[in-house]
């Protein structure tokens, strides 16, 4: 009963607090930060991040932020772990390169020995995509280990049993009718020094948060937060993307699925915009009725002044519930997708998708 009233009273403010130290982000960093890691990647491909041509034979899936953990009670990938296996299994048969955004390991609360021997299972099904030269794993700000221990190299071969580098990101290139089209791939943590791997966040999430967590058994990655605003940091990785030519810009870090710049509910708003433009009375009313669902009444509503679809986010693959969130890049479409339990079997669900024609048209 004590645990039970703890978990109720500290939930929401602890919440507040772990999203308040481990992410401070300032557009006077992140711009620089994301500008020099593409340019690098562009002028010396291979170094920071791969170059990869594409067209529409080639297929693409990328997920972010698993945070494995060592199946305690602070391990918010555990419950998730059936969708993720079910999911690659689906992708690898499907031939999909697999693109890994960051954040696989949680590295500040765990090492890497504990974390190989509890999660064999998906190690596993990733090795299958190294095997075909399909894999490709980029650093975050919790598993920032990959990039700066000299040892993570030997233990990278253990996992997956051939030498594996690492990147900060990757550049998908393409052509559209003859219109060049980048996307640029990474965490997302760049410029921001409350969670590019600095001190007091580790402090925080190692001796505080997680023992916390583990304790009141908490994991705030809801799957409401689909339905929020966005985030200031995805704000930021939207100015910033708005302002590049012929790029998207694809990142994970915040666990907060974006797909166009917009989330879920402000995709809601975005249509009742055009039924409205429309009078399409029926279609107000329907999208009114789930609008009304998330929000209080008298809410402000978003701007979507200099809007422009440029900007995506994965999501996560450690939702409360077990759903993970993905971006599937596949046959001249790219998607946000879903992988959740129906009747305890995973099912693949497409929440959003456009053309990239579509894309590169209005942008």
């Amino acid at each position: 009963m004590v645990h039970q009233f703890l978990k109720n009273i500290l939930a929401k403010p602890l919440g507040k607090l772990a999203d308040k130290y481990d992410s401070r982000p300032d557009a006077q960093r992140v711009f620089p930060a994301l500008s020099a890691l593409s340019q690098n990647i562009k002028t010396d491909p291979g170094k920071k991040g791969p170059v990869i041509n594409f067209d529409d034979s080639h297929s693409f899936i990328i997920f972010s932020d698993q945070h494995k953990g060592i199946k305690n009670g602070s391990d918010i990938f555990a419950l998730a772990e059936g969708n993720y296996i079910t999911a690659l299994d689906y992708y690898n048969n499907q031939n999909y390169t697999y693109i890994n955004l960051g954040d696989g390991e949680e590295l500040w609360q765990n090492n890497i020995p504990q974390v190989k021997r509890k999660n064999k299972a998906s190690f596993i099904k990733e090795k299958l995509f190294a095997d075909r030269n399909a894999f490709i794993k980029i650093f975050g700000n919790h598993d920032l280990y990959w990039d700066n221990d000299p040892l993570a190299i030997i233990f990278l071969e253990r996992i997956y049993k051939q030498k594996l580098r690492i990147y900060e990101g990757a550049i998908l290139q393409t052509q559209i009718d003859g219109k060049p089209l980048s996307i640029f791939l990474t965490h997302g943590h760049q410029g921001d020094l409350q969670s590019d791997g600095n001190w007091f966040s580790k402090f925080f999430i190692g001796k505080i948060w997680g023992p916390l967590q583990m304790y009141l058994e908490l994991n705030l990655n809801t799957p409401s937060v689909d339905d929020h605003l966005k985030t200031l940091h995805n704000t930021i990785m939207f100015n910033w993307s708005a302002q590049q030519a012929n790029t998207l810009l694809i990142t994970g870090h915040t666990h907060q699925p974006v797909f166009e710049s917009l989330t879920h509910l402000e995709r809601m708003y975005r249509k009742l915009d055009i039924a409205q433009a429309q009078n399409n009375q029926q279609a107000i009313a329907d999208i009114q009725q789930l609008i009304d669902k998330h929000v209080n009444k008298g809410s402000a509503l978003p701007s979507f002044k200099g809007y422009k679809p440029t900007y995506f986010n994965s999501g996560c693959c450690c939702f409360d519930d077990g759903d993970i969130t993905g971006i599937e890049i596949c046959g001249g479409y790219i998607r946000l997708i879903k992988w959740k339990y129906d009747n305890k079997a995973s099912v693949r669900i497409v929440l959003e998708e456009i053309t990239l024609k579509e894309l590169i048209n209005t942008i």
